[in-house]
């Protein structure tokens, strides 16, 4: 139990205070939605969804909220953010607008539309602040129910900190586990399968959860009736309420408009779910939208009169604010006082938040103007010129697009003029200031990026034996837990079994059940278990069984993980590592690559392809020495192998992004990577008994992909490229030659046409016979190797058929 500090009574008078207080943060709230629509439809915003409806339960969740706590939450918690001091009224209408300096939008550098909340864990370097001594917000997403996987990881973290002893109980991410992690949704998105599969979690992990449903009635325009049995979400999730018998939730309903049982409401939740670590699920119902879902339409369209006047009736600060007149609080008149008054406030922070955002533009807009009449002065076009400045002058309020599309086509007008290397280098000066606002920190720009962590090889014993694969990865992994008390990992079967390859035998049981952990069969949440903990500080490897599983988490993958870092502009990180395994085996199931697929999805995300296990544990050492987020697939055929045991376990490095040479060769280069590199140094044996001298390169990683160019070097000697694969055509294969010739333009070295050999366009049939025919074998790649050369020199390499 923690020890409470006891509370010193409020006066009336200190309660009257706190009480205006909330309400004129609900009025200038509900000021800046209705403000912000009327932005939206005059065209100076693109999109707006807002909180209107939800303000007076977000003050009670806020008076809840502490030091350390996180959110993760739903794009209408505005009030919320402007509750615990995290959001200004100009920062509001920043985000609106998409100002993309974050010391004007600190939410998301205008990358996210308004509604879309963040603080900020990491300073400008990309180091972790104290999340102890600041409130906190995990970057929101827009898909349905997608910031509830991550919620589940958030709470988690405070039970990691508060039970693991070698942890420090007080440390820059968690004071002994007292933080809550408080989640928002909307009642239609309850429909989702990630909130059921969170909410089992959650009961299950017996975790700090408070998870609040803002009920309105309606999802955009379907009504509750479609959306949920019973049409109560907080009543067909009874069998979830715990009793003294079995663990679960506490759960609790109340009424959205009445702000003293919510303020009750919120405090109980909050000492259960601090205390006891208890999840609470808060059904706050009868709450309205007034302005509807968005500014893509109106609800006037789907819901009756009677339903309009209830709810003008039963708008929550209409109704607090005949609550605050009937106990003596304010007078009517003092409340339209105070209206009156923040919406004075609101507009200026508005006109001052659009005058920040525009008035860089027109300074812009002036330089380039100029510089298109003195262009125009000395062009042979310089009445159209001259008409591209006029044009570019008469736009009140332009965008940066306006004025680079502009000078990109009057550049085209100029060429071989004296004027074009101005134009020109003014375009290139432009591209460089303003491209990195829309496109940065895609991945870490931190001093522990993966690309600043240098290879350390693994060493041997000159006595070393050859043992099954799996045991240098155990033993890594034992390194790891051991070296660093952070780690964690968990999923289905790694706990009790040490996985269903052995890799983690026995350190369940070394390292405890809370380090090394089994997961249910819930790939999603499984994803958001490492999410949240790696953002609350923690290490956490999350373990997806096969690599088919996952494809269901890739959603949460490519919307939340892969998105944080640059959402954020870098503000916040979450360096999960993703361990599963795939390529070969039997089967349609257990045996995919569908690395095309995941490599185009997961853009933010490491992507590492070992051959073998002693790679892939240098791979696991290596990404514990970053703060990116990776995924590792292990070879699945690959354990039982044998593999000689490094000495410096836990301490060797695999790089990333560099590729390996497995074999020199001079007549054609051979590129794959993972299981199928074994098929090819097998192939290319037997072609070097014809006298075909493959060299062979093992990718390593996709993505980043080959970043000193070596495969381009390759080439340059060999003037032949095959790319093998075991991904479907236009898989990964496509990607690696997209790479190799756009991107290194190796094609300046070619003799021949460059080519693939991927496997056949669907998944993997069963069996031995299944994998041969569906997938490339050593027959195939010989005779794809025999073919190009019997191109180059028939009469050396006569034709097979």
């Amino acid at each position: 139990m923690i020890a409470q500090q006891p509370k010193e009574a409020l006066t009336f008078e200190d309660f009257k205070i706190e009480v205006l207080n909330d309400y004129k943060i609900a009025v200038t709230s509900r000021e800046c939605s209705l403000l912000g629509r009327r932005e939206v439809l005059t065209g100076k915003a693109k999109f707006g969804i807002f909180g209107d409806g939800k303000e007076v339960p977000q003050l009670a969740m806020a008076k809840a909220f502490q030091n350390g706590d996180f959110r993760s939450g739903y794009y209408r918690d505005q009030t919320f953010m402007m509750a615990i001091g995290q959001l200004t009224i100009q920062q509001f209408f920043a985000g609106l607008y998409g100002h993309t300096d974050l010391n004007h939008d600190p939410m998301s550098a205008g990358r996210q539309m308004g509604g879309h909340f963040a603080t900020h864990s990491l300073d400008e370097n990309g180091n972790w602040n104290d999340l102890t001594k600041q409130k906190n917000s995990s970057a929101d997403i827009s898909p349905t129910a997608g910031q509830m996987p991550r919620l589940l990881g958030l709470a988690q973290a405070s039970k990691i900190y508060r039970n693991v002893s070698v942890l420090s109980k007080k440390n820059k991410f968690s004071e002994n586990g007292n933080e809550i992690a408080w989640g928002t949704i909307g009642n239609a998105s309850t429909s989702e399968g990630l909130f059921f599969e969170t909410i089992n979690a959650a009961g299950v992990l017996q975790v700090p959860m408070v998870m609040s449903v803002w009920d309105d009635e309606y999802g955009i325009s379907v009504h509750a009736r479609y959306q949920t049995t019973k049409e109560n979400i907080s009543e067909i999730l009874k069998g979830f309420q715990r009793d003294e018998h079995n663990n679960g939730y506490e759960i609790m309903t109340v009424l959205g408009w009445d702000y003293a049982a919510l303020v009750g409401t919120y405090q109980r939740a909050a000492q259960i779910a601090r205390e006891e670590h208890v999840p609470v699920l808060i059904h706050v119902r009868e709450l309205t939208q007034p302005q509807g879902h968005s500014t893509s339409g109106s609800h006037e369209r789907y819901k009756n009169a009677e339903r309009l006047a209830w709810e003008a009736e039963y708008d929550c600060i209409a109704q607090m604010r005949l609550w605050m007149i009937a106990n003596g609080i304010a007078t009517a008149e003092e409340l339209d006082a105070m209206d009156t008054h923040i919406k004075k406030e609101v507009l200026e922070s508005k006109k001052a938040a659009w005058t920040a955002f525009v008035e860089p533009i027109k300074k812009e807009q002036n330089e380039l103007v100029a510089l298109l009449e003195n262009i125009a002065s000395t062009s042979v076009n310089r009445v159209f010129i001259q008409k591209y400045a006029n044009d570019l002058k008469e736009i009140k309020e332009p965008i940066r697009k306006d004025l680079i599309s502009m000078a990109r086509k009057v550049l085209r007008m100029i060429v071989g003029e004296s004027g074009q290397p101005k134009l020109a280098a003014w375009i290139q000066n432009y591209l460089t200031a303003i491209q990195p606002k829309f496109s940065s920190h895609l991945f870490s720009e931190s001093a522990e990026k993966v690309t600043a962590v240098q290879e350390v090889l693994p060493t041997y014993d000159a006595s070393a034996e050859d043992v099954d694969a799996r045991l240098v990865l155990r033993d890594n992994f034992d390194a790891i837990f051991s070296q660093h008390p952070e780690v964690l990992i968990f999923g289905e079967d790694s706990g009790n079994i040490g996985d269903v390859n052995q890799g983690l035998e026995g350190m369940q049981e070394k390292f405890g059940e809370l380090r090394v952990a089994d997961a249910g069969i819930r790939e999603a949440t499984i994803l958001g278990q490492g999410i949240g903990m790696a953002m609350r500080g923690l290490r956490p490897i999350a373990e997806i069984q096969y690599l088919d599983y996952l494809l269901y988490a890739i959603q949460i993958m490519s919307d939340d993980l892969a998105t944080l870092q640059y959402r954020t502009k870098g503000r916040q990180k979450a360096p999960l590592i993703i361990r599963t395994r795939g390529h070969r085996l039997e089967g349609v199931w257990h045996s995919g690559s569908p690395m095309g697929m995941i490599i185009n999805a997961v853009r933010g995300i490491h992507v590492l392809v070992p051959r073998n296990m002693t790679k892939a544990a240098g791979f696991y050492n290596t990404l514990l020495a970053t703060d990116e987020p990776a995924l590792i697939v292990e070879c699945l055929n690959g354990y039982r192998l044998k593999e000689k045991m490094p000495t410096n376990l836990g301490a060797f490095r695999t790089p990333i992004g560099i590729v390996e040479t497995i074999k020199t060769g001079t007549d054609i280069t051979i590129v794959s990577y993972g299981s199928t590199l074994r098929l090819v140094e097998q192939a290319a044996k037997e072609l070097l008994e014809v006298g075909i001298d493959c060299e062979i390169i093992d990718v390593q990683s996709l993505l980043p992909f080959d970043i000193q160019h070596d495969i381009k070097k390759s080439v340059a000697k060999t003037n032949r490229l095959l790319i093998v694969d075991e991904d479907v055509p236009g898989g990964a294969s496509a990607f690696i030659l997209q790479q190799v010739l756009d991107v290194q333009n190796a094609y300046d070295y070619l003799d021949s046409k460059p080519q693939t050999l991927a496997a056949q366009p669907h998944r993997p049939a069963y069996g031995t016979d299944g994998d041969y025919f569906s997938k490339p074998s050593v027959e195939d790649i010989y005779e794809k190797v025999y073919a190009m050369m019997n191109e180059v020199n028939p009469r050396e390499y006569p034709g097979l058929y």
